[in-house]
């Protein structure tokens, strides 16, 4: 795919990564390299309750844990994040580490604002609304999916209005990620599954976003392969395939966080929030239908995503456009996750009240083919239906 003479791009990527099994016993050491010696530990309430993985991790920080907060749950909500950084600023904490998934990560991402800059987490609401670096934050993801270890974006739910809040900012980029294959080891396969195809959206809508550019195109094309390559290994417990997977979310994160996502987000964001739907498993419901819905714009980058996805058989690049959405589709078949939106009890009677609301939603701008009417939404989710 040729790039436009007037390409014109920033890449910025200044996450440190560890990748490795057991790297996260070396978690005291990183959070000296970075100037630190009391870090709050944010964690995911279900990793507490149901794992050793906290308990472990405090004893890797030993006196470098200045406390624990383990409170995070799935689409964290704005009071957790407020509550949090009161805990953070009580214990004296100079830093953040994140444990669990994407939640607990965007937690931690809003903790950190509000260690440095004070207030209500929704005072920051939207992109770049800060002037310099926020606390330090290590990151130690325990899904394959989000990427948010590496990416400038944090995504917090307003529970009390139904909606989720975006919260955008090169200062919030976590300074390390620490890659532990080893800590999936209790993921079940579902949750495996639904974030995995998080990660392929991600690449996917980052190659077909109107900010493509060369090197998120590269990665999100390789996370595409290793996620092809993995992901049904990965839900039936191969620690290997999990590994790569992981690693898949990460450069996939990177990806999207520099070309950005679409209406496959702009979607999930809106009923993942009205009817408490995991983030990945929306995305992957939508993805086969928005990549379906932008063909006619985008096929010469879906053709690529064809290619990284190992179709072969035709040089028509609008057909491998559709045969790349079909292939993503039967990915998530194979995985055992629902493929329709009934599946997940959608109300098909709010099906145009989601499309208003998917509609004004941030990551909608940067679809591949320009949505501006909400019947436009409204005929993806038909479809998804």
């Amino acid at each position: 795919m040729a790039y436009s003479n007037e390409l014109n791009f920033i890449y910025y990527s200044p996450t440190k990564i560890i990748y490795g099994f057991g790297v996260v016993k070396d978690i005291s050491v990183e959070l000296n390299a970075i100037g630190c010696k009391r870090a709050l530990l944010v964690a995911d309430k279900d990793l507490s309750t149901n794992t050793d993985l906290v308990k472990r991790v405090r004893e890797y920080l030993g006196e470098n844990c200045a406390g624990v907060y383990d409170e995070v749950l799935p689409d964290s909500g704005l009071h957790i994040v407020d509550k949090g950084a009161e805990i953070g600023r009580s214990l004296g904490a100079d830093a953040v580490i994140s444990l669990g998934g994407g939640s607990a990560i965007d937690t931690a991402k809003g903790i950190a604002i509000l260690l440095k800059e004070g207030g209500k987490i929704s005072d920051y609401e939207g992109f770049q609304m800060l002037s310099r670096k926020q606390t330090p934050h290590i990151a130690i993801p325990t899904t394959c999916g989000t990427g948010s270890e590496v990416t400038y974006v944090a995504v917090i739910k307003d529970w009390e209005n139904h909606r989720k809040l975006l919260f955008g900012d090169y200062n919030i980029i976590p300074d390390v990620a620490i890659l532990d294959p080893e800590l999936l080891k209790t993921l079940p396969p579902k949750l495996v599954a639904a974030t995995g195809m998080d990660a392929l959206t991600h690449a996917i809508e980052a190659i077909t976003s109107p900010q493509r550019e060369p090197i998120a195109d590269g990665l999100g094309l390789h996370a595409i392969r290793l996620i092809k390559d993995n992901i049904v290994g990965a839900t039936k417990g191969d620690m290997e395939k999990r590994g790569m997977l992981l690693l898949a979310s990460n450069l996939a994160g990177i990806a999207f966080s520099n070309a950005q996502v679409g209406l496959a987000h702009a979607i999930a964001h809106t009923i993942g929030a009205r009817y408490r739907i995991h983030h990945g498993l929306a995305n992957s419901i939508v993805l086969p239908y928005v990549m379906k819905f932008n063909n006619s714009v985008v096929f010469e980058e879906q053709a690529m995503v064809a290619d990284a996805l190992g179709i072969r058989g035709t040089n028509d690049k609008t057909e491998l456009g559709l045969l790349a959405s079909d292939a993503v589709l039967k990915l998530a078949s194979e995985c055992g996750l629902p493929t329709r939106l009934r599946d997940v009890n959608v109300p098909e009677n709010e099906l145009m009240e989601c499309a208003e609301i998917a509609l004004a939603d941030g990551a909608i701008v940067y679809n591949g083919r320009a949505v501006s009417e909400a019947s436009e939404v409204l005929e993806v989710l038909k479809a998804a239906y």
